[in-house]
C-alpha cells in the first residue's frame, strides 16, 4: 500500500511541538550545573519575611544537589514579626561583619532582590564571586547580571519558591519538623507581601493552598502574634503629627532614627495608609549607621493605578552611576538616599539645620510629582522628638 508523500516544504513548515522549559527546570539545570560548590544566598540589608522564607527554600533545594550555601545579610534584623519569625524557625543566617570571609564562595543567589538593596553586591563584585540566581518579584533594576533570572510581576517571591517546590524541586514532608517551618515561613512571607491576601493573586491562593496542609498554625500565630514595640508606637506617633495630606496623599518625616528602629518607617506608613480618604502614605526619616547617614524612606499605596517603582524614581531621580534611589512593586515601595560628608556634622544646631533641610527637599519633590502645593513652612524650632541626633548610635 503505497502512501501519499508530502513535498519537503510542507514538511518543513510546521511548527515543531516544543515547550519551553520551565523556571524550575532551568533552575534545578543551573543547579546541576554546579553541584558541590559553596554558594552565598544574599538577602537585602534588612530582610523580611518574604526574603527569609524564599532565601531558605533556595538553600533547601540546593541542598539535594549537593550544594552548601548560607544565607547572608549585611544590616539588621528589626521589625518585631521579622525577629520573632528568625527565632520561632531557628532558620540559620549569617550578619556580615568585616571579619567574615567572603572569598570561600564560588557563587551567589539574590532571592527577593537584584543586587540594588544589598551592600554585599559590591563586596562579592570586588572579589569576582559570580552572580548565579537571581528570583525576585520587583520591577526589573538590571544591576546584576546572572546565569538564570526569575523575576515576575507577582505577589511575593515565597509564591515563586513555592511554585519551585509544586514543581517537584524539593519534597515537603508534614513528619519532617524542617519542612513544616519552611512551609510556615513561606506562608508568613506571602502574607506579609499580599496584606493578609487580601492583595494576593491566583498564584498567591494556589500557592496558599499547597502549604495549608503542611503548616503550623500555631507557630503562624505566635508569629504574628507579637506586639509593636515602644520605639515602633513613637515613631508612628511623630509620622501622625508631621504629616501632610495633599490629593489623598500622606507624607511625614520622622527625623532621626538609630537603625535599630529602622523597620519602624514602613510600619508607620502602613499606618498612615489606614486614615480615611488616604490612598497612598510616605513616610521617611535619617537612620544613623555608624559614621554614615541614609535618608530611608517607604511608600504605601491601595491606589490600583499607582506604580510605585515608577513613581519613587521619577520623583527622586538616580545618582551620578545612574542607580535610582528608590523602587518597588504593587502597592509598596521604598527609598535611600546617602547623606554624605554632611553626616559628619555634629553640632546640635547644624543637626536641626540638616534635618529641616532634608525634610522639605524630600517633600517638595515628592509633592512636586504629585502635582501638589508645597508643604506648609514650618517653625525654625524643630520638635525635641527630631532634628536632634538619638541617644545611642546603632
Amino acid at each position: 500500500m503505497s502512501r501519499e508523500r508530502k513535498p519537503l516544504t510542507e514538511v518543513s513548515a510546521r511548527t515543531p511541538d516544543v515547550r519551553p522549559m520551565s523556571k524550575a527546570a532551568e533552575l534545578a539545570a543551573l543547579l546541576e550545573k554546579h553541584r558541590g560548590e559553596r554558594h552565598a544566598i544574599v538577602m537585602q540589608d534588612y530582610p523580611d519575611p518574604d526574603a527569609i522564607s524564599s532565601a531558605w527554600a533556595h538553600k533547601m533545594i540546593a541542598a539535594r544537589f549537593g550544594i552548601d550555601c548560607d544565607i547572608i545579610y549585611e544590616g539588621r534584623i528589626s521589625h518585631q514579626e521579622n525577629l520573632a519569625l528568625a527565632q520561632l524557625t531557628e532558620v540559620a543566617m549569617v550578619r556580615f561583619n568585616d571579619g567574615y570571609d567572603l572569598s570561600q564562595y564560588q557563587g551567589t543567589v539574590f532571592v527577593d532582590n537584584q543586587g540594588t538593596t544589598a551592600a554585599l553586591t559590591d563586596r562579592f563584585a570586588a572579589l569576582g564571586v559570580k552572580a548565579l540566581v537571581v528570583v525576585d518579584h520587583h520591577e526589573h533594576q538590571d544591576r546584576v547580571q546572572p546565569e538564570f533570572e526569575d523575576i515576575r510581576k507577582i505577589g511575593a517571591t515565597a509564591t515563586i519558591y513555592t511554585q519551585y517546590i509544586r514543581e517537584g524541586l524539593l519534597q515537603l514532608e508534614k513528619k519532617d519538623a524542617g519542612h513544616v517551618k519552611l512551609a510556615t515561613a513561606l506562608m508568613h512571607g506571602i502574607r506579609s507581601e499580599t496584606s493578609g491576601l487580601v492583595r494576593a493573586r491566583e498564584e498567591e491562593m494556589e500557592a496558599a493552598a499547597f502549604l495549608t496542609p503542611i503548616l503550623d498554625f500555631t507557630l503562624l500565630e505566635d508569629i504574628l502574634s507579637v506586639k509593636r514595640s515602644k520605639q515602633v508606637m513613637d515613631v508612628i506617633r511623630l509620622a501622625l503629627e508631621d504629616r501632610e495630606i495633599r490629593e489623598s496623599y500622606s507624607i511625614s518625616g520622622v527625623g532621626f532614627l538609630r537603625i535599630e528602629d529602622r523597620d519602624s518607617i514602613p510600619q508607620a506608613a502602613d499606618f498612615l495608609l489606614t486614615e480615611e480618604n488616604v490612598h497612598t502614605a510616605i513616610v521617611y526619616g535619617i537612620i544613623i549607621k555608624g559614621d554614615r547617614e541614609l535618608v530611608v524612606g517607604s511608600m504605601r499605596t491601595n491606589k490600583v493605578t499607582l506604580n510605585p517603582d515608577e513613581f519613587l524614581k521619577e520623583a527622586l531621580g538616580t545618582t551620578e552611576a545612574g542607580r535610582y534611589y528608590g523602587g518597588g512593586r504593587r502597592g509598596a515601595g521604598g527609598f535611600e538616599i546617602p547623606i554624605g560628608f554632611l553626616a559628619s556634622i555634629k553640632d546640635d544646631e547644624l543637626v536641626r539645620m540638616k534635618w529641616r533641610l532634608y525634610d522639605e527637599l524630600i517633600k517638595k519633590k515628592l509633592f512636586d510629582k504629585i502635582g501638589a502645593q508645597p508643604p506648609n513652612v514650618r517653625s525654625d524650632t524643630p520638635r525635641p522628638e527630631t532634628g536632634a541626633l538619638p541617644t545611642q548610635e546603632g
